[in-house]
Parts: structure tokens; C-alpha cells; sequence
């Protein structure tokens, strides 16, 4: 099962809530860069997990775990009920991509599958909203999607697939929990003209829209993520931006306008100065 990342095309942070989380309105769109989730039914209860990856957390900390252990609870699993999960790591960890919540959405829709399809896309969707804010879109079928709440109230929207898309990670973490933390609403009232905050804009969409109020944290702290922006934009991204809390950074390339080989050479250019962790990427369709 495939579990592809995900960049915010925008994100506006309205404000915090009672129980922690924060109101947002988001575009979100889903990448062909993923990870890949193998599962397999087993004949004695509990769920194990495996992973190519020594920073992935296992057993109750890791959120495809917590996803199979709410999946099997729902279905009523006995006692011969169990799975393995087998993990091969592509995404960065917390580079603002989604993975582990990718992750954790796999797991949801593929153990659907492995079981005989018991819950609809709805129902998945409502069994992914306690493990996250991203993780009901990863458990949904849709491409790209607005979405608010804490951004597990979804709205399917056209995606971007006339742009390839260059991820550049730095090689550093980001804690998303530090950037909320240190993230301060400016105003008491957002302005109702952000793109796509509103019902009847949420289906257009263009470049010049893309905005991240998380940027200004991060870039505050690690400067090399302006750095990175800015020079995306100088090699002719139609638009770059921080995803989500960071670090990776992402450019928007019309497709007709570069060839696989320079696609290639720019993304070798960037392995160079930034490592190993810089993606030639498209839109991922569907789940």
C-alpha cells in the first residue's frame, strides 16, 4: 500500500482551540513521492511493525500502528485477529510532508482491503480524525482537498497537475508541536480573503495564492529555508513555499517548460548543496 506525502499549498492558522489544536483552513495535495506499508494478516492478536527506517517509533507510538490497533477494535477482531506491518520509509520524518500520518492512513485503507472492505471512504475517514489532523485525508480518496477544522473537515478540490513539483529538504527535523507553540496570531480576526477560505473559492486555485503562516517561525529559527525559497525562485519555480511546519521547501514547475534531463540535473544540483533528501515529484491520484 502506497503512502504518499503531501505539501500545503496553503495554510492560515485561525486559532487555538480548547483542547489544543488549532483552527486552520488548508490546501493540501497529495505527491507521488511515497512511503510503502505491507500488511499481512497473522493468527494471533497484536499488531507488529517493522521498518527500514531506525528513527520511525514502533509499537504504540507509531501512528500506523495506532491506526490498526482503532481499525481491528472497530471490526470486533478475536483473539486470532492480528497484523504485520511491514514499513519501508521514503518521506522524511517531520519535514512537514505528512508521513507519518500517510502512514497511518495506508494502514486504515489497506487493512479495509486485507479485511474484505467492510467500512466506506466516510467511515475511514471518521475512524482517522483521533490519530491527527492530517490523517483523515491520507485516509481518504481524494487527491488534493481543502480542508478545515483542524484540518480533518475535508472539501475535494481540483489538484495542480499541470506543475512538477521540487521538494528540498535540509536534513533537519522540525518539531510541528514547537512551531504552533511559538506561532502568534497577529489578529483577532483572519482575513476572509485568503485563498480558498471561503466556500465559493475553494475550487480555483493559482500559484500567486500560496501562503504559509507557519513560514515566518520556522524561517525565524532556520534561515536556510528562506535560503531555499528564495533560490527556487531564481531558477524559475512559478511559486515555492514551506510546507506545513517545515523544513522542507517546495517549488511549482510547468511541466512543459523542462525536460526529464534537466529535471534530473537540477535535482542533482540541489543534492549537492542541500543532500540527499531533494525530490523531482507529481500529483499522486486518489488514496
Amino acid at each position: 500500500m502506497f503512502a504518499p506525502a503531501k505539501i500545503n499549498l496553503s495554510l492560515c492558522v485561525l486559532g487555538k482551540r480548547e483542547d489544543g489544536y488549532h483552527d486552520v483552513v488548508t490546501r493540501m495535495q497529495k505527491l507521488d513521492l511515497c512511503d510503502v506499508l505491507t500488511m499481512t494478516r497473522t493468527d494471533r492478536s497484536g499488531i507488529t511493525l517493522s521498518s527500514d527506517d531506525y528513527g520511525v517509533p514502533h509499537g504504540n507510538d507509531n501512528l500506523a500502528v495506532k491506526a490498526a490497533q482503532i481499525f481491528l477494535k472497530s471490526l470486533g477482531a478475536t483473539r486470532n485477529d492480528g497484523v504485520s506491518l511491514s514499513l519501508k520509509k521514503n518521506i522524511p520524518i517531520a519535514a512537514g510532508l505528512g508521513g507519518g500520518s500517510s502512514d497511518a492512513g495506508a494502514a486504515l485503507r489497506g487493512l479495509n482491503n486485507l479485511f474484505g472492505s467492510p467500512y466506506n471512504d466516510d467511515q475511514l475517514i471518521d475512524m482517522a480524525r483521533p490519530l491527527g489532523a492530517d490523517v483523515p485525508f491520507f485516509a481518504s480518496p481524494y487527491t488534493a482537498v481543502q480542508a478545515t477544522g483542524i484540518g480533518d473537515r475535508l472539501r475535494p478540490v481540483k489538484d495542480l497537475s499541470e506543475y512538477w513539483y521540487m521538494l528540498v529538504n535540509p536534513g533537519f527535523t522540525v518539531s510541528t508541536r514547537w512551531v504552533f507553540e511559538n506561532y502568534r496570531l497577529t489578529t483577532s480576526e483572519k482575513n476572509s480573503t485568503f485563498p480558498g477560505f471561503q466556500n465559493k473559492t475553494a475550487s480555483v486555485f493559482d500559484p500567486a495564492m500560496m501562503h504559509n503562516d507557519l513560514e515566518q517561525v520556522t524561517m525565524s529559527r532556520y534561515p536556510i529555508v528562506r535560503q531555499i525559497k528564495d533560490s527556487l525562485l531564481e531558477e524559475g519555480a512559478k511559486a515555492a513555499m514551506m510546507s506545513g511546519s517545515g523544513p522542507t521547501v517546495f517549488g511549482l514547475f510547468e511541466h512543459h517548460t523542462w525536460t526529464e534531463k534537466h529535471k534530473e540535473q537540477l535535482v542533482e544540483r540541489y543534492s549537492t548543496l542541500y543532500g540527499n533528501q531533494v525530490y523531482s515529484t507529481c500529483i499522486y491520484a486518489g488514496a
